[in-house]
């Protein structure tokens, strides 16, 4: 499979404090690809220095063969960026916003389409502060895919979000995936990771101290001779509030 970014031994140092301490992985096209660790990991700190948002101490990142810090510019059309917090400018309504983020790269969309895509449709005449959580997550991914990047990089997505809004986001990051777009996240959930991610790497004081598939990950904890109570469950408390208040996104 063909490897979309290439990083080998990132390096970023604040002061006396060293976030990133180092780290190599690589990314295949078509991947979703977690990084997980507790806070102040790096996690960050590495996503913001492959999106050109911060410069790279030492070190070197790839995307689709091009040295971010060489050529930042190229890569800025390379890559989609969903921030933590997405914000959008007000009294702007969804279908306006759609269009303006497409002219910033140059590119004219049918912005109806994009909107559809993410469940949005009904809305396109509305303002953006008139948007729950779980919308204006919708609607920043589709404004970070409007000029078909080959990479999306989301920072802890679901963050906030109600368990349909959480779900509905994961159903559309794995149809990023399927369109054979790379995609890169961080995540505290880990049920959310286990879910989505093809592979992951576990950050700590600023390094990768593990990378694997989240089920040979298990299997070496098990290995290790890890055991717990095991209560083997058919459904959790979130299974129970889905079935109950269904699945469908509403808007609050």
């Amino acid at each position: 499979m063909t490897v979309m970014i290439k990083v080998k031994n990132l390096k970023k140092r604040y002061g006396d404090k060293q976030a990133v301490a180092g780290v190599s992985f690589e990314v295949k096209k078509g991947e979703i690809f977690g990084i997980l660790g507790p806070n102040g990991a790096g996690k960050t700190t590495t996503l913001e220095m492959m999106e050109t948002l911060r410069p790279i101490d030492s070190g070197t990142a790839t995307i689709d063969g091009i040295d971010v810090s060489k050529d930042p510019d190229s890569i800025k059309y390379l890559i989609g960026v969903q921030p933590q917090s997405p914000a959008f400018q007000d009294k702007t309504k969804l279908i306006e916003v759609v269009d303006m983020f497409a002219a910033a790269y140059g590119e004219k969309v049918d912005a109806m389409q994009f909107l559809r895509d993410v469940g949005l449709e009904d809305k396109a005449k509305s303002y953006v502060e008139n948007l729950s959580g779980g919308q204006k997550q919708r609607l920043s991914i589709t404004t970070a895919l409007v000029h078909g990047p080959k990479v999306f990089f989301l920072d802890e997505p679901t963050t906030g979000l109600d368990p349909q809004a959480r779900r509905n986001l994961w159903e559309l990051i794995e149809q990023v995936r399927d369109k054979g777009i790379s995609v890169v996240m961080t995540t505290h959930y880990m049920d959310e990771a286990e879910v989505l991610c093809d592979r992951i790497a576990v950050m700590d004081n600023g390094k990768i101290i593990a990378l694997d598939t989240p089920k040979n990950l298990i299997k070496q904890l098990l290995k290790r001779g890890f055991k717990k109570e095991q209560e083997v469950e058919q459904a959790n408390l979130e299974d129970v509030f889905i079935d109950l208040t269904g699945k469908g996104l509403r808007g609050e």
